[in-house]
């Protein structure tokens, strides 16, 4: 039996080169080189967070999410499964990701431009916090599910450990800016800190905003305090 080799992302690979570079020039580090962790950016298109209640309402009693591919952060997956979104003016988005595993509530996380699109006037949102905003329904392959709160914009943010936290002289909660670079680049500010000992070092953006910097896999990126 073969054991498939895991290959690290790009972005730890480039980390790891840069140092050995530096080290082998004998040049001093630049700050971004010395941190404990490579940044990723990662740009998160629409797609939604349900309870395992919402899962069985709309695939079938028992069904559970299926892993289609896992992401950056341990443990989180976008599944196999997708639904239909259905917003107030009757217009429609298929094939709307779910991510999983499955969680204490429900929640759609749109672009604003997927929100102007569907009809939904959509408020700026850390995820989780989904009091007083709009509702939606949801069809999967075997039921509906009205949601009467629970869809946002989700802020821009950071997710990273206490290492990284210190490194960058922040705490959980607090605002950064990530400076992209490249022929679009432009500063991100309010970019919201989230710290956590399971995280990995990573910064969500929207497609909107992925779209005005032109990010790619090569484009560089540095986090600022704010």
């Amino acid at each position: 039996m073969t054991t498939q080799t895991q290959i690290p992302p790009r972005a730890t690979i480039e980390h790891m080169v840069r140092q050995l570079v530096y080290a082998r020039l004998g040049k001093e580090l630049p700050r971004s080189a010395n941190a404990p962790h490579p940044l990723v950016v990662n740009v998160s298109a629409r797609h939604c967070h349900l309870t395992a209640e919402a899962v069985e309402a709309l695939f079938g009693a028992g069904h559970e999410l299926t892993p289609f591919r896992w992401l950056y952060q341990e443990g989180q997956f976008a599944a196999k499964e997708t639904v239909t979104l259905i917003g107030p003016r009757s217009r429609i988005i298929s094939n709307l990701r779910i991510l999983g595993p499955c969680r204490s509530l429900n929640q759609v996380e749109l672009a604003y431009t997927d929100a102007v699109a569907l009809g939904f006037d959509v408020p700026l949102r850390i995820s989780g916090d989904i009091e007083n905003t709009p509702g939606c329904m949801l069809m999967g392959p075997s039921g509906f599910l009205k949601m009467d709160k629970g869809v946002i914009r989700a802020m821009r943010h950071v997710h990273m450990d206490a290492e990284d936290a210190a490194f960058y002289g922040v705490k959980d909660g607090a605002s950064m800016k990530l400076r992209v670079g490249g022929d679009c680049g432009l500063t991100l500010e309010k970019l919201l800190v989230r710290v956590k000992p399971e995280f990995k070092l990573e910064v969500h953006i929207d497609t909107d905003e992925g779209n005005a910097c032109n990010l790619g896999a090569a484009t560089p990126c540095e986090l600022i305090g704010d």
